[in-house]
């Protein structure tokens, strides 16, 4: 679970794309903070801090505590925009919270032990079919990852939500069905013999 991280920010009384590029220039990032039926509050961050926050990793799973001129505001991080040429933080929303708040977020989802899984070992490959996984949990425990254990893991095994160990009090959004997270498939070459042999095996019977 991530820690709730300060962030310094300053009130914007302008708003508009020209408003905008001015705050740009004088070396900030333009955001707004909106939700709990209260007004969007548009402010200013720190250019730096904010590509910083943005490439460590984690940003949109972060719950802040946002000190606007000495008022302060909980929220996380809902969007970002980038440059797409400079690939440098254009705008950020973020949405205020309550502390016993829930927030559905997308959480990476990290393998681990991959030298400890036979199937792997045997050249086989691991296909991720879901990167993330959008979580219903309380604000302020948001996992920076859900970590899968591929220990023991075969050609062949399917890895499905329900095998996953969630933190305390996290579920996951979609509730229907027990969706698959990823597959060790075989390599390809011996999936087709495999493919192969079975053809010839159907020829003989015929």
């Amino acid at each position: 679970m991530s820690a709730v991280k300060q962030l310094k920010a300053s009130a914007r009384e302008r708003v508009g794309k020209g408003a905008a590029r001015a705050v740009r220039r004088e070396g900030r990032v333009p955001a707004v903070i909106y939700g709990l039926g209260e007004a969007p509050q548009p402010i200013a961050l720190d250019f730096n801090e904010t590509k910083r926050l943005i490439f460590s990793g984690g940003f949109l799973t972060t719950l802040f505590e946002i000190d606007v001129d000495g008022s302060k505001t909980r929220a996380i991080p809902r969007d970002f925009q980038l440059d797409p040429v400079k690939d440098t933080p254009l705008h950020v929303d973020f949405l205020r919270v309550t502390r016993d708040a829930t927030v559905n977020v997308e959480v990476p989802v990290h393998f681990l032990n991959q030298e400890a899984s036979p199937g792997l070992k045997r050249g086989g490959t691991l296909n991720v079919v879901r990167h993330t996984v959008e979580l219903v949990v309380p604000v302020d425990a948001i996992p920076d990852a859900i970590d899968i254990d591929l220990t023991g893991r075969e050609i062949g095994d399917s890895i499905h939500i329900s095998a996953v160990k969630l933190p305390a009090g996290a579920s996951p959004v979609i509730q229907d069905r027990d969706f698959t997270i990823a597959t060790l498939v075989a390599p390809s070459k011996l999936a087709a013999e495999a493919a192969e042999e079975a053809a010839a095996g159907e020829a003989e019977e015929k």
